[in-house]
């Protein structure tokens, strides 16, 4: 425990040689393990505790709670913004090369502030999780939000402790604006779905997240390759969380338009006709055609129709048209029985059988029913 102490001790002692000296005795900033140990509970608070809290209870409605903050988010945001434009970004900052101004001038004073309200930021953006929490939203404390959030106080207080200010603070200016955007969007959300026409937008929030960090790698390493007087340390730091961030977020953006490709062809699947209306059971004739003989068969015929109407798949249509016996049997004219199609879509055009008026351009189901109309010929129904 002494030598875990002494280590402790050298690096604040480090830190204290090298940090910036105007933010030392700032909240949060004398060392990094306060930090680290709100970073770490938020995660175990989120992942284990709060779920296993609410397991047995009711999600809570957080409607006016929810839209209260996400408005407080847009204007903290928007402020954090307006001061990393005033603090040297509009006109007064390189987006070359711009070194850290340690002066105390009121220029450098009001990056420093901004340096420490954006970091102080990432703590109130824990609540995003939190309120998930307690409304049982499971589905949304995905890992990449977890890391996301849980990651960023940490990695924003080495930039306030040592370069509050200069060519890092990029990251900040670009980060507050989207934001901006996506407080806004989750502020219409929770108002109700009567403000869902004015959220058409929403598909771009994680392709204005990913283009964000392809900017911020691009600003970072460039100065890999130029002579700037900021720490290269730093440079690899804000670079390499940029890289990390983009391809979490690439990978969520693929999972979630996989997801939205799945829900439209099960739609396609369960409610239209596929082009050629062909039919998906090798079994289907046998499901589909069977003879009417005694008043007691058809009555034992027609329960298991009903028992394949409801969940066999063998007697189901892909295009979702007919999914089983449903209706029972119908008679022709000379005798022999057919099922109907569900929802009663059994057609006769020219002696070929159609599902709902949908041909066969490629022959499948014409076929078929050809087939089982030829089997039927040489059945008799009992009298």
């Amino acid at each position: 425990m002494a030598l875990i102490m002494k280590y402790i001790e050298s690096i604040n002692r480090y830190m204290d040689t090298h940090s910036d000296s105007r933010t030392k005795d700032w909240p949060m900033m004398s060392s990094p393990f306060p930090t680290l140990a709100v970073c770490l509970t938020y995660v175990y608070l989120v992942k284990v505790l709060g779920p296993r809290l609410m397991e047995n209870r009711k999600p809570l409605h957080l409607q006016n709670l929810l839209v209260m903050y996400n408005a407080l988010q847009v204007v903290f945001s928007a402020w954090l913004f307006y001061e990393c434009l005033m603090g040297g970004w509009w006109g007064s900052y390189s987006f070359r090369c711009q070194p850290v101004d340690y002066s105390d001038s009121a220029t450098s004073r009001r990056m420093v502030h901004a340096c420490w309200w954006y970091y102080f930021s990432k703590f109130t953006e824990f609540m995003d999780t939190i309120f998930f929490v307690l409304r049982k939203k499971t589905s949304q404390v995905t890992t990449l939000h977890v890391i996301h959030h849980g990651c960023m106080p940490m990695s924003v207080w080495f930039g306030v402790k040592f370069t509050p200010g200069g060519h890092s603070t990029f990251f900040g200016l670009l980060n507050t604006f989207v934001h901006i955007v996506m407080y806004t969007y989750y502020m219409f959300s929770a108002m109700g779905p009567q403000y869902q026409k004015y959220l058409w937008w929403k598909k771009y929030l994680t392709t204005l997240q990913m283009v964000q960090f392809i900017l911020i790698m691009v600003h970072a390493f460039q100065l890999l390759f130029i002579d700037c007087n900021y720490p290269k340390a730093f440079v690899w730091w804000i670079g390499m969380h940029a890289v990390m961030f983009f391809f979490l977020f690439n990978e969520f953006y693929k999972a979630a338009y996989k997801n939205r490709l799945m829900k439209q062809n099960a739609a396609l699947a369960n409610g239209h006709a596929k082009p050629n209306g062909y039919c998906k059971s090798i079994n289907a004739h046998d499901d589909l055609f069977l003879p009417q003989t005694t008043t007691t068969e058809a009555t034992a015929a027609a329960a298991s129709a009903t028992a394949k109407a409801n969940g066999n798949g063998n007697a189901a249509l892909s295009n979702g048209h007919a999914n089983g016996l449903k209706n029972g049997y119908k008679t022709l004219a000379n005798g022999d029985a057919v099922t109907s199609l569900t929802n009663g879509s059994a057609h006769k055009s020219n002696g070929v059988l159609l599902a709902n008026g949908f041909g066969n351009g490629n022959g499948y189901a014409t076929q078929l029913l050809d087939d089982v109309a030829q089997e039927l010929k040489h059945r008799k129904t009992p009298k």
